[in-house]
């Protein structure tokens, strides 16, 4: 498995996120072609209600232990509850309506 998918994977078991977003930086740095070590995490949960942004580092480096110790070099992380999220963004924009592959009427 992927350690972006182990991450995925272990922080939306364990912070229940409204909004996650884990972004491989790897090709950014001096790193081989198609490394794993370099990464950005956007989290949006309300487990992080009442944290301090210390406090959030903290639990999301807590629940990815085994991945700092082993496989990550670097790891940015933007962690948010779901009011800060969108009083910064807003809401996530829904996706456009799908036509079903229908052609139309010009």
């Amino acid at each position: 498995m992927h350690i972006q998918s182990v991450i995925e994977d272990k922080l939306s078991e364990h912070f229940s996120p409204e909004h996650l977003e884990v972004l491989n930086e790897s090709h950014q740095h001096n790193v081989a072609a198609g490394s794993e070590t370099h990464f950005k995490v956007v989290l949006v949960s309300p487990k992080f209600h009442g944290e301090r942004l210390i406090n959030r580092h903290r639990a999301v480096n807590k629940v990815l232990r085994e991945e700092l110790a082993n496989h990550i070099h670097a790891l940015a992380l933007h962690t948010y509850t779901d009011s800060e999220w969108h009083g910064l963004y807003g809401e996530t924009p829904d996706s456009p309506r799908c036509l079903g592959g229908e052609r139309q009427a010009s």
